[in-house]
């Protein structure tokens, strides 16, 4: 799954970035099904030492994420 990000980004150290998921139903998820959800990083973010970005979560233009935060 793509990850996009844009133009003068700052990603501090340690930033994790997912696109792997995977169901909620136990039935789907033990048979192995895994899904992938699209990042996308707007323009002018920064993100702080040890952030995480979950599968399907879209960040807008100038934001900021705090260091240790799960989005």
């Amino acid at each position: 799954c793509p990850i996009h990000i844009g133009d003068n980004c700052m990603l501090a150290p340690g930033v994790h970035i997912y696109t792997a998921t995977h169901p909620l139903d136990a039935n789907e998820r033990n048979s192995g099904v895994e899904l992938g959800k699209p990042v996308t990083i707007g323009n002018n973010v920064w993100i702080g030492g040890r952030a995480v970005i979950n599968p399907g979560v879209t960040l807008g233009d100038n934001v900021v994420v705090a260091s240790g935060a799960v989005v």
